[in-house]
């Protein structure tokens, strides 16, 4: 693990860090599969309306082309587009010219990175190592397996603390495809996510910073297309380095690696595309 004192730069982005609370270098992502932006005020569960007048936020982040998950995805863990990374389908395929992610560059640091998801696709976003704990529980499985990867991912925080944590909730995008986006069904599922998001959120938010987005939106009840519908998200961002009720402009999924790098205190790969919200 390299040190505040042996960084290059320690004598400049972090000369005042205590004084300014910007100790706090561990990061939780939090990601609701095709959460639209304009679910979360009808969804009825109050916590994610509450928790924009804490965080810097957006509801109107884009995201990429295709608007389909697994390309999301791999655009938001590898900050690059889709004809860098290849993926262009729910269909993993090894790049060409292989990028660090989220992951590796947080295990490549001597940090600890751990996923907890319900979709198996999302394990390749992470090379083989570099993962001290890796859940899976497939979606289809019960109806609240958001609610039980959100317990496992609590327990494991409690008990190890990682450094990094993805946890991945899909049972919305589930719902989307079954009953049609902004139905009864749906928002009734972006309700339950927005509660497991205010569960793990109050458990560690004084040694986290929080981020809360979603991969792509949805109409009727399909996604991957240029609508609006499907290309805007929401990014809200808690912790000490972000001001309470600041909008965010121009923001992309691209943008949240470099974000999460820069809150760890880490170098981004010069390959990824996205820039710091910071």
């Amino acid at each position: 693990m390299i040190s505040d004192a042996n960084r290059p730069d320690s004598h400049v982005r972090y000369k005042t860090r205590k004084d300014l609370n910007y100790s706090m270098e561990k990061v939780l992502l939090i990601l609701v599969d095709g959460m639209r932006p304009d679910a979360i005020a009808q969804c009825g569960n109050p916590f994610l309306p509450s928790l924009m007048k804490e965080t810097t936020h957006t509801l109107n982040a884009r995201t990429i082309m295709p608007s389909v998950t697994l390309p999301c995805h791999s655009s938001l863990f590898f900050s690059v587009l889709p004809e860098r990374h290849g993926i262009t389908t729910n269909l993993w395929m090894p790049p060409v010219r292989p990028i660090d992610g989220i992951a590796d560059v947080v295990s490549k640091a001597g940090k600890k990175a751990a996923f907890f998801t319900n979709w198996e696709q999302l394990r390749d976003l992470s090379s083989p190592g570099h993962l001290v704990c890796s859940y899976y529980l497939n979606a289809y499985v019960a109806e609240d397996t958001d609610k039980r990867v959100t317990d496992k991912a609590m327990e494991f925080i409690a008990d190890v603390k990682p450094d990094f944590v993805f946890l991945y909730l899909g049972q919305t995008d589930v719902y989307g495809h079954k009953y049609g986006w902004m139905t009864e069904q749906y928002l009734d599922m972006v309700g339950k996510a927005s509660a497991n998001i205010q569960r793990i959120f109050n458990a560690v938010k004084e040694e986290y910073n929080v981020i809360v987005t979603a991969d792509h939106g949805g109409h009727d009840r399909i996604h991957g297309t240029e609508m609006p519908e499907d290309m805007t998200i929401p990014i809200f961002l808690h912790g000490p380095r972000f001001e309470a009720g600041r909008q965010l402009t121009d923001a992309s999924i691209l943008d949240i690696a470099p974000t999460i790098i820069d809150l760890m205190g880490l170098q981004k790969p010069s390959e990824w595309e996205g820039k710091s919200l910071i």
